[in-house]
């Protein structure tokens, strides 16, 4: 009885520090939580997050992401007028050519829409309605601006050298050199033709009509802004290093997996060298390789195909030994009963097992390694990542930014889609075969 009395206290002692110990477990657990919050809102500066942004900046940049300007200038010195889409001389008038809303002549008018009329002169004036008329006589001097009324609203800026006035309708500035007018138009304008393309400005029905399909095709392909043919190619070759890395990957982490494999590789030396090389080769992330490589190497494709080779050969050599060291040795066993040679008994008792795990995993990494190479080739120099790269440098063509992420996804899509097509009809295959 009273060993029985005994056991009953220990037993309830012991529950009893069991719940205290889960009380304290779920107690310092919501602790912790918020410690490790109130650290990073005080780290990262959350507070002062609101002052960091700006929304007239966001605004812009959103703007021009699925619009462009035309570029209106006066050259101060000697009066010439440059008239171009994006400031660009691939998007430049001829000259005496001017959009309908320009009028050309010793004082040019631009009209910018709702009453906003800009003429650029020796004097230079803008009628805003409901503020007034602004005038401006740029010279040595300086600007030498009249304006309507003071103090000036916010979207106005004035200085004694320069003048800058943004409305709805579009945005004018005026230095002592140069007046300049930008209107903004929804669209993304020269994509098709350019302007001294004889296609330019043709309706659909009448490219049909002329019949001159080839030489339609031509100019469309060879699209001094867009550069389509260009861009098509950077998408191709961003495919084939993902493809070669990918698939490079493979076929070297195959041999190396039987390596690492407690069931197929006896030596234990060897199997260690061999994970602690997967462990090196992926514990290095792809940007660092291709960092390594570039300076090894020289930019280009070749070079983000190999950084891709690297790390998912340590992530392949991981997934295979994996997969291997759970091969059903049945299997095997009656392949070698046949007398088969080893080769024989690796060829058609393991491979058919890993084959679909092979497939799948593969499959899954060459779609992720489409996404991955757009930012190694930005890298490298390879691909549409250069191509992304380049337009965001620039920090005035965000349409061009737009159309290649939007190709981007695009790609990735189709990649996504053709390889969940080939993982399904190689897996079911192998499978129904097997």
């Amino acid at each position: 009885m009273t060993d029985l009395t005994a056991s009953n206290s220990t037993t309830r002692q012991t529950a009893h520090r069991s719940f205290r110990h889960k009380r304290i477990a779920a107690l310092t657990a919501p602790v912790l939580i918020l410690a490790y919050l109130t650290y990073v809102f005080v780290a990262f500066d959350v507070a002062g997050l609101g002052d960091r942004i700006n929304v007239s900046n966001m605004k812009t940049l959103v703007a021009d992401s699925y619009s462009y300007k035309t570029h209106v200038a006066r050259d101060n010195r000697n009066g010439e007028m440059e008239i171009a889409i994006e400031g660009e001389r691939k998007g430049r008038y001829a000259p005496g050519q001017a959009p309908s809303w320009v009028s050309l002549g010793e004082t040019t008018r631009v009209e910018l829409g709702n009453g906003h009329v800009v003429e650029l002169g020796p004097e230079v004036t803008y009628d805003v309605p409901g503020y007034g008329l602004i005038t401006a006589t740029p010279g040595r001097s300086g600007v030498n601006a009249t304006l309507p009324e003071s103090p000036l609203p916010e979207w106005i800026n004035a200085s004694k050298n320069r003048l800058a006035v943004t409305t709805d309708a579009g945005r004018l500035t005026i230095t002592r050199n140069r007046a300049e007018v930008f209107r903004y138009f929804n669209g993304w304008e020269l994509f098709f033709f350019t302007l001294d393309s004889p296609y330019y400005g043709l309706s659909p029905l009448e490219l049909l009509r002329s019949g001159d399909y080839g030489a339609i095709w031509q100019d469309f392909w060879t699209n001094k802004m867009w550069r389509h043919g260009d861009v098509v190619w950077a998408l191709v070759e961003t495919v084939l290093m993902a493809f070669l890395g990918t698939f490079g990957a493979a076929m070297i982490a195959l041999p190396l997996g039987f390596l690492a494999a407690k069931n197929f590789s006896p030596l234990g030396g060897l199997r260690f060298a061999a994970r602690r090389l997967f462990d090196f080769l992926r514990g290095v992330d792809g940007l660092i390789w291709t960092i390594v490589l570039s300076r090894a190497f020289g930019p280009g494709p070749l070079t983000g195909s190999l950084a891709i080779l690297l790390t998912d050969t340590g992530t392949f050599g991981k997934i295979f030994s994996e997969a291997l060291e759970n091969v059903d040795d049945k299997q095997i066993e009656g392949i070698a009963s046949t007398g088969a040679a080893p080769v024989q008994r690796y060829r058609f008792g393991v491979i058919p097992q890993i084959t679909p795990v092979l497939l799948s995993q593969v499959l899954y990494y060459l779609e992720s390694n489409t996404r991955s190479a757009t930012i190694i080739g930005a890298i490298t120099g390879g691909g549409i990542g250069l191509l992304l790269t380049q337009a965001i440098i620039t920090q005035k063509d965000w349409e061009e930014v737009s159309y290649y992420i939007v190709l981007i996804i695009l790609m990735v899509v189709a990649m996504d889609s053709f390889s969940g097509w080939l993982r399904r009809k190689l897996i079911s295959g192998t499978e129904a075969g097997h």
